[in-house]
């Protein structure tokens, strides 16, 4: 690893700490180096927040250093105002002479218009120092700029012999455990780190789950269940109000605090509709827990970037199947005794 890749590592580990926190915007991390030393670093803590050539530049305690210094960052500064001013106006006004960044912003705002402005103020800059780690790290942020959909995640848990849960005929009869304590954990972690969890109609009738973030401090994800014909019962957890929570429903229902009717035609593909409202309301993650027909509806129409599963050691010879993926997975580890498998679609 050369000095420039060392630097912006640092960068990358600086832009996960505001991972969960920094939604819509990407996670940013910043250093500046004088003299082969860091003198301020900083990173994009909260949405809304100062960005982190803001908070590098402002931990910078000999400010004079600043022009004959380089700024790194993950992420191409941006050029426009939005909830803060233009960090490439801020590098200019205080003459840091070289800028190295990760990767350009698919941000259509952005776009390359951060770098113009700064080559044309005359900063040196060079562009692409580990551009598929930066990529990586806000997969969310580029595949919601670039897909005009949120990132989806599938979730489920399975037995050993393939069955998600057993065969149930209503919510009288539990369902069937299938991932252990640490797993069930994680699960929460992850719902933390999403903007929001959805599961369908015939989930939540059985199952009638919260969908928050308990086992874990965090903030719990928006809600989304389809429910055409809204016989989800009242005094359901999805509907009361904790969190807000969505339903996409084929009736004309009022919405209220926390929880918001939207109608879609039922007779047309759902999905594009879903996701098309997700993005309209700046939706840039997704965590999908089931049941079977969503996740297979998602799987079928190609409509998934990640897919996590938890397989136990037991086997209960019957039950509903659970989805497959047909190809092999990315990632494995094992968690007491449940493995994750973790598949990417690429």
């Amino acid at each position: 690893m050369n000095e420039q890749e060392k630097y912006m590592q640092r960068c990358l580990e600086l832009a996960k700490k505001g991972f969960g926190n920094v939604a819509p915007n990407p996670m940013v991390g910043s250093v500046i180096v004088y003299n082969n030393e860091i003198i301020g670093e900083g990173y994009h803590m909260q949405y809304g927040q100062a960005h982190a050539e803001v908070n590098a530049i402002n931990s910078v305690k000999d400010k004079s250093l600043l022009k004959k210094a380089t700024l790194y960052v993950n992420l191409e500064p941006c050029s426009h105002f939005g909830k803060t001013p233009p960090c490439a106006d801020l590098i200019i006004e205080h003459k840091i002479p070289y800028v190295v960044i990760g990767t350009i912003d698919s941000f259509a705002q952005v776009c390359g218009r951060g770098i113009e402005k700064l080559t044309k103020a005359g900063v040196d800059v060079k562009v692409g120092v580990l551009e598929e780690q930066c990529k990586e790290l806000n997969k969310r942020f580029f595949t919601f700029q670039e897909k005009k959909r949120p990132y989806i995640i599938l979730k489920w848990a399975q037995t050993a012999d393939g069955f998600i849960d057993a065969i149930r005929e209503d919510a009288n009869t539990p369902p069937l455990k299938i991932s252990n304590a640490a797993a069930n954990k994680l699960v929460h972690t992850w719902r933390s780190q999403e903007q929001a969890i959805m599961v369908g109609k015939n989930t939540a009738l059985l199952d009638n789950p919260q969908l928050t973030v308990r086992n874990v401090e965090g903030k719990s994800p928006i809600r989304i269940v389809t429910d055409k014909h809204l016989s989800i019962p009242a005094t359901y957890y999805l509907l009361d109000k904790s969190v807000p929570t969505i339903v996409f429903t084929g009736i004309e229902m009022p919405s209220s605090t926390n929880l918001e009717y939207v109608n879609i035609d039922f007779d047309e593909a759902i999905i594009p509709q879903i996701l098309n409202e997700l993005y309209k309301r700046n939706i840039q993650s997704l965590i999908i827990e089931g049941g079977y027909n969503v996740l297979h509806s998602f799987i079928a129409d190609n409509c998934w970037d990640e897919a996590r599963v938890f397989i136990s050691e037991e086997s209960i010879n019957n039950g509903i199947n659970a989805p497959e993926l047909n190809r092999k997975p990315a990632f494995k580890e094992v968690i007491d005794n449940n493995t994750l498998l973790i598949y990417v679609n690429n």
